[in-house]
């Protein structure tokens, strides 16, 4: 009996320093393996240039992954396979989705993003706040090239704006590009009080109407298209006009429809029209005084 014991023990230390051995090579051999990744993948990217900073963050990822790919493998030659394999992949994942919550919002609110109300490379949006011109969107984030606010909408300023596509699906945005990149601009005129108020207002009103006619009607058009066929209603962009009274004579308001980036050229012509018409008034005024 002891006899068949001590061959029993020596056959297990056998089996038992077998397993180490193996054990051993299988980790060297999976070091050697992630090693050569490494160095595979960083080859890869060696010849990447600065500005195509996606490809260095790609390669970022590759070896994180690769690391931890076979830091798991190594994990898994030491301890071996967990009993309830199932339910250890089950709490893993578990815990891998609320850790990595965002990064996953994110990468659905991808797919929101490419759908049909979605965003594109070159559309003018405004994401929490900030406006700009739409650069990139990727997997995970989108990127614009801020340009203020949108009363000043065509002078950019220079940044770079990233935001994680969560947005897309936990909060709004609001995309200037999909009917024409219309907005309302509004000019504020002091009238004197040697000047009639309601001949001035009226012809002030005609200018903004004949500079913006051709807008207006477009914007009408593009607005309707965009409108569900259930949902039409009749959409006016023509100007209006308000006028108060000030102790110095009349404040006139005209507010029109204009493109976003046409905004400063359409502003200055009626700028110009404007005071031209000011001006004939003034002397028109003046010349029965003279008289």
């Amino acid at each position: 009996m002891y006899g068949n014991w001590l061959t029993f023990v020596d056959a297990r230390e056998k089996a038992f320093l077998h397993g180490i051995f193996v054990a051993v090579f299988w980790i060297l051999l999976i070091a050697a393996g992630v090693l050569v990744a490494n160095y595979l993948v960083q080859r890869f990217f060696a010849d990447v240039t600065p500005e195509r900073r996606e490809l260095h963050t790609m390669r970022t990822v590759a070896l994180v992954v690769i690391q931890a790919l076979g830091v798991a493998l190594i994990l898994l030659v030491i301890f071996g396979v967990p009993n309830n394999f199932a339910t250890f992949i089950a709490l893993a994942t578990a815990g891998v989705t609320v850790a990595m919550k965002d990064f996953i919002v994110g990468f659905v609110g991808w797919f929101v993003l490419m759908g049909k109300d979605g965003i594109r490379p070159g559309d003018w949006v405004e994401i929490n706040g900030v406006g700009g011109e739409v650069l990139e969107v990727g997997l995970f984030r989108t990127v614009l090239l801020e340009t203020g606010n949108w009363s000043d909408a065509a002078h950019p300023t220079g940044r770079k704006v990233a935001f994680v596509n969560s947005f897309a699906i936990e909060g709004h945005y609001f995309n200037f590009s999909t009917s024409g990149q219309w907005a309302w601009d509004e000019l504020q005129i002091q009238v004197p009080a040697n000047l009639d108020p309601f001949s001035t207002a009226e012809a002030i009103q005609k200018i903004a109407a004949d500079e913006t006619a051709a807008n207006s009607r477009q914007a009408e058009e593009e607005w309707t298209r965009v409108v569900p066929s259930y949902a039409k209603r009749k959409f006016s962009a023509a100007p209006s006009m308000s006028v108060k009274p000030t102790g110095g004579g009349v404040s006139i308001i005209v507010r029109y429809i204009t493109r976003v980036r046409d905004r400063q050229e359409v502003r200055g012509r009626l700028y110009r029209a404007i005071l031209e018409l000011l001006h004939r008034h003034e002397i028109a005024e003046e010349a029965p005084r003279r008289a």
